[in-house]
């Protein structure tokens, strides 16, 4: 016996419709008020002052000597440092190098360029120096 489903659709079930009511408003009547004349505002002027600005701070920047270089490499195991010479150097002359937290002096003994020693570099030349203490990149080395 096979059951039949019933149908799921709604024919007497609809509930009646509500009939919307309108709601009337009841406005109050307003008196008129006539337009009075005021007179205008007198706008006050400020003058501006011209204060005197202070002084503007500039930076000191302390003059270690000339700026020949910046390091671009530094090799621990040997203690050189590769420097990218933005001014000649020479063997013998006296260099410092300072950074964020390097800050020392020195006298060139060893200097290479592609591991060949050489006496003398112009700017432009990377170069290979012995150094007495750790540098990291960015520091700049200057002559004194």
């Amino acid at each position: 016996m096979a059951l039949k489903k019933k149908s799921s659709t709604r024919k007497n079930t609809k509930k009646p419709l509500r009939k919307k009511q309108k709601k009337v408003k009841k406005t109050a009547k307003k008196p008129i008020k006539k337009a009075v004349k005021k007179a205008p505002k007198k706008r006050i002027v400020k003058k501006k002052t011209s204060a005197k600005k202070p002084a503007s701070r500039k930076k000191t920047v302390k003059k270690e000597g000339n700026l020949i270089g910046s390091i671009t490499h530094y090799f621990p195991h040997v203690q050189a440092a590769v420097i990218k010479l933005k001014g000649p150097l020479t063997i013998g002359e006296t260099v410092k190098i300072k950074g964020h937290t390097t800050d020392f002096t020195q006298v060139i003994s060893s200097m290479q360029i592609d591991r060949v020693a050489i006496s003398s570099a112009k700017k432009g030349d990377e170069i290979g120096l012995q150094v007495g203490s750790r540098v990291r990149q960015h520091d700049k080395v200057y002559k004194v």
